[in-house]
Parts: structure tokens; C-alpha cells; sequence
């Protein structure tokens, strides 16, 4: 019975990738790779300058005591 279920599940699987999945083309997924290494890069940069930031508050804050 269990085996019967997963060879279903295996079948269904393979059948939902092969037949019912629309998978990209090659140009959209390098535009897609651009756009997520673009703001990666953007969100690391935000991230620096908020840390930067917090440091030269800090810093400044201790220095008060």
C-alpha cells in the first residue's frame, strides 16, 4: 500500500515538472540573475552605511562618558 503511494507521488512529481512547469528561457534567467545579484548588492550597501552609521553614533555616544 505505502509503496503503491510513493510511486504515485514519484509519478505526479515527475509529471507536474516535465508537462505542467513552464521553466524559463536562458534570457530570462540571466536577466533574473541580474536583477538579484543588482539589489543584493544595493541591500549590502544599505546595510554598510546603516552600520557605519550606528558605529560613528556609538562611538560618539561613549565619548559623551
Amino acid at each position: 500500500m505505502a509503496k503503491t503511494k510513493i510511486q504515485d507521488y514519484i509519478n505526479e512529481s515527475y509529471d507536474e515538472l516535465i508537462n505542467k512547469t513552464s521553466w524559463p528561457t536562458w534570457s530570462e534567467l540571466q536577466n533574473s540573475a541580474i536583477v538579484v545579484s543588482v539589489a543584493s548588492l544595493i541591500i549590502a550597501f544599505v546595510v554598510y552605511l546603516m552600520d557605519m552609521s550606528f558605529q560613528t553614533i556609538l562611538e560618539r555616544f561613549y565619548l559623551l562618558f
